[in-house]
Order: C-alpha cells, then structure tokens, then sequence
C-alpha cells in the first residue's frame, strides 16, 4: 500500500515537472524586446559618442566600445575610444574605461593638418574594433590614430585590463602596391574568429580626398593566423570604381562552409550594399555585385551570425543598418546620401542569398549600428539614436537594444537548443 503511494505521487511528481518544463520552455519562448543608453551625448565630459561596437566574450561578457568625442561631433579632433563591460547581460555596465592610450608625442595627419579639418593638437583616436575568442576568451583590440596608424592589444581577463598597444601599420604598406593611401581605418564595428583560428578585420584605405578626408577609398581586410602576434594585408575586395564609388566601412561573415562574406558601404548609384565573397577571408574576392534587398543611405552597416543547424537548428545570419532611401529635402538622387532613420534588422536563413525578415528597431533618426549574439542566444544591437524630435540625425546616445528571434519573427521562429 505504501509502495503504490510512493508510486502514485512519484507519478504525480513527473507530470507537474513535465508541465511546469513545458511551462517554462513556452514563457522562455515569448517575444522579448527592450532598450537602454548605453553612452549618453554630454556625459562623462565628451559632447557625443559615435561609432558603436559590441562583442561578447566567452565567459558572457558584454563589451561596448565607441568613440568619444570630446568638442563636435566630426570624425576628426579630440577624440578618445572609451569601453565599458557588463557582466548581467546588458541590464547594467561598467564605468567608462579608457584602454587605447599610445605613449610618446602624437601628431596629427597631414591631410587633417593640411585642411585644418581639427583643432591643432587634437589627437584623433579611431575606428576601434574587437574580436572576442570564443575558444580561449582572448579579447583582441584593434584602434587607429588620426586615420595613419594602426594598433593592437589583447586582454586575458575579459576586458578588465589590455595590454600595452604594438603598432601594426606597418601591414598595411602592402595596399600601396593597389592605391598610395594617406587615411586608414579599420571597420568600424567587431571583427570575426574563423573556425580555423584566424582572426579577420575589415578595413578601408583612402587618397584622403573630400572635405572629410575619406574620399577615393577602396575596401579590404588585415588577418593574423598567429592568435593576433603578426597582421598581414589581404587583396583588395572592392575596388574604387564609378560603379561601386568609393568603397569603405565593411562588416565581414564567415559562411556555413567556411567561406568569408563581406559587406560593404559605397557610394554607387544604386544605392544597395556590395557584396563580395573569399574562399579563406583574406584573398581571391569575387567579383563585387549589388544586392538589392539591401538598402545603401550610405552609411555603416553590421552583420553577425546568429546560429548555424548545429548550434541553433538552422544557418541564420542577420544584418542592421539604416532602411532607409528617403530624404526629407526631395532630393533623393542615385547616389546621394539618405537619411539615417530606421535602422532595421534582417535576418537570412540561406546565408545572405535572400532575408527573409525585416524588422524596424527605432523608425525615427538612428545611424551606425552593431550586431552581437549574446551566448543565451539573445541578439544585441548597440546603436546611434537619435532624437525623435529633432530635425535632422544627431546621436543622442549609443543605445543597447535587446531582443530574441521570437521578437524578431513575431513568434514564428525560435533557437533550437
């Protein structure tokens, strides 16, 4: 009699656990969205933050990055790389941290020193860019000085301190053989770990032309195959040509099959993203083309994956950027800058052929953005928002969106774990 009671409730038992599994599995499912500041415009001493990056580490560390921009809001001038990290998931963050310090007397770019587009003396320190080893959890840390110099650290503590800055400029000397650069940059955004180990960075290198020095730009990468201890130049993925006008900001994917899809801004007529793949990453670029589902208002843009069939049920890459070909003036020619507004997220199930999703994050003024995958599965959007009531797009904060891919496809798909 005791021994079928037992039975009985131990029967019991396993019903309620099942239920309350399911319970639990379908509130875990439910659509998931909110949103904060991250760098607010005015705080901490600096007029505006720009240019946002984000990577998570292998312990679940968030780390945000951007420039902080001390007297306008130009690319050029006072300028500091400022990180913080959060160790809940995004709901708080660190006070602001300063890594990228170089020692020694600065000098300013001749083509900023020529146009006396900053201040003299005004130091600009630039595009920072990291790649998080889900492998070892090293975080390595790439910035650039006044658009001429390129640097390297790395951090074995989840980002709580980096390492003294090595100067890798010097990789960059290959491109001259292609194009008798004055800018570099890197980015901006994070950069990518391939299965293989090598660690991947889009960059840009430019004649220094336009009122912003950024003019006459072509797209390529610099890779390490040595856990970050050399850098060396890939070919150039897209070139400076009428089509494709001044090609520069990239964001880069590694394929299902291994293969490296890049990314990248340009200022051609028809107003679409160039796409470009590499067998390894780093050499032997097709041909670039247009893909029209892609919007260009010509500005950044960021793509992350966020699951293969393995980790996730199914390959799944998404991208951001500004969805937008409108201007407010009517004077939307090909070409021509749009307003930054709208920044949306695609999601492709079929690795970048189509996207099958869009959906809007902030309809009002938003600009560059960055995509992270936080290891829970919860996708991380850290971006340039403005104000609603403004009239045109300045960041008012770096602002950390998060959402699930239940919001994202308005509950019709869900990580398979």
């Amino acid at each position: 009699m005791f021994d079928h009671q037992l039975n009985h409730i131990a029967a019991h038992c396993t019903k309620l656990t099942a239920i309350l599994t399911i319970s639990c599995a379908f509130l875990a499912a439910a659509p998931s969205f909110d949103q904060a500041p991250v760098f607010e415009s005015g705080k901490d001493g600096y007029t505006m933050y720009r240019i946002p990056g984000i990577v998570v580490t292998k312990k679940g560390t968030i780390l945000a990055y951007a420039e902080a921009r001390k007297k306008s809001a130009r690319d050029w001038g006072f300028i500091d790389i400022v990180l913080k990290r959060s160790t809940d998931g995004g709901r708080t963050w660190s006070q602001p941290m300063y890594p990228a310090k170089v020692e020694g007397p600065l000098t300013q770019n001749p083509v900023n020193a020529a146009n006396k587009i900053a201040e003299p003396g005004d130091i600009t320190y630039n595009n920072p860019m990291l790649i998080a080893d889900p492998k070892s959890g090293v975080v390595h840390f790439l910035f650039c000085i006044e658009y001429m110099r390129a640097f390297y650290m790395r951090s074995t503590d989840d980002g709580v301190t980096f390492s003294k800055p090595v100067e890798i400029t010097r990789s960059f000397e290959a491109f001259r053989k292609n194009l008798d650069w004055k800018v570099l940059a890197l980015g901006p955004g994070h950069g990518i770990m391939l299965r293989n180990g090598r660690l991947l960075i889009p960059v840009w290198i430019a004649l220094g032309t336009g009122t912003n020095a950024h003019g006459d730009a072509q797209a390529s990468v610099i890779y390490s195959d040595d856990r970050g201890a050399t850098w060396k130049a890939g070919d150039i993925a897209v070139p400076n040509t009428p089509e494709f006008d001044s090609p520069g900001e990239t964001a880069a994917v590694e394929l299902a099959d291994g293969r490296v899809m890049l990314n990248t801004r340009n200022g051609g007529k028809a107003n679409r993203r160039a796409i470009n793949i590499s067998p390894n990453g780093a050499t032997n670029w097709s041909k670039p083309y247009f893909d029209n589902a892609l919007y260009e208002p010509r500005c950044m843009a960021s793509l992350v994956r966020l699951s293969t069939k393995k980790t996730g049920g199914r390959n799944r890459i998404l991208f951001s950027n500004p969805y937008n070909l409108d201007r407010a003036d009517g004077k939307a020619e090909p070409g021509s800058s749009r307003d930054r507004k709208n920044v949306s997220v695609l999601l492709s199930y079929d690795e970048g052929q189509t996207w099958a999703v869009r959906k809007t994050v902030e309809p009002s003024w938003s600009g560059y953005s960055d995509l992270a995958v936080a290891n829970d599965g919860t996708v991380l959007l850290l971006y340039e928002r403005g104000d609603p009531n403004d009239t045109r797009f300045r960041p008012a904060s770096l602002t950390l969106a998060r959402f699930n891919l239940e919001w994202l496809t308005d509950g019709k798909d869900a990580l398979k774990r």
